[in-house]
């Protein structure tokens, strides 16, 4: 087991790790869906819980690695959080990721055969926030926040990073975000965040492996 694992072990679920901040946070949050559902925004409301939902995946087979490995999880978050949910995901990262697809569905043209470069403005979109967000985690990698153990997981081969840490996610948001009615927008982030519960209570309170 490396050490950042041990590290991330000893503070997981933890509520002794609890920082007054994340109230404040979490009412961020709210105030940001508040305000698209009293708009009846429904699309921006379900496409950022579709990105959210496709990173709660992650963080549930991200955690299995680490069970199965008990070496390290493809990433970890051992340090700095109010409280870490799962070995790779604290508190402050889900309501990062809460508000990212909020923010993404905003940014969308309304017209959806609109090009940028040359390019549709959906995969363009799709591409580039997925490029920042690497860049962002390269970063908090350096500094320590997000650690990576694995070769194919580094700063300096960031290609896995950006196909399944990050381009699935906007691709759901954005699917989902186009989806003509409301009522196809909610079975398909149902369907997510119903097969992410299953797996977390399968997982974890059954057979405790996360």
């Amino acid at each position: 087991m490396t050490a950042s694992s041990a590290q991330a072990l000893s503070i997981l679920r933890d509520t002794a790790q609890f920082k007054w901040y994340i109230i404040p946070f979490l009412l961020v949050v709210l105030y940001i869906y508040a305000v698209e559902i009293q708009q009846k925004n429904w699309k921006v409301v379900f496409a950022g819980l579709a990105l959210w939902g496709m990173d709660w995946f992650n963080e549930i087979w991200n955690a299995l690695v680490f069970h199965f490995t008990q070496f390290a999880p493809v990433w970890g978050a051992p340090k700095d959080t109010a409280f870490l949910i799962l070995i790779g995901l604290n508190i402050e990262i889900t309501f990062m990721f809460l508000i990212m697809g909020v923010m993404a569905a905003k940014l969308l043209p309304a017209d959806k055969k609109m090009k940028i470069m040359g390019i549709p403005n959906r995969i363009f979109l799709a591409v580039a926030n997925s490029i920042a967000c690497c860049i962002v985690e390269i970063i908090l990698n350096a500094g320590g926040w997000l650690t990576w153990e694995y070769p194919w997981w580094q700063p300096t081969f960031p290609f896995v990073l950006f196909l399944i840490g990050y381009l699935p996610f906007f691709v759901a948001c954005f699917a989902v975000h186009d989806l003509s009615s409301t009522k196809k927008q909610a079975i398909a982030v149902g369907s997510i965040l119903g097969f992410d519960l299953a797996c977390l209570i399968i997982f974890g309170p059954v057979l405790g492996w996360i």
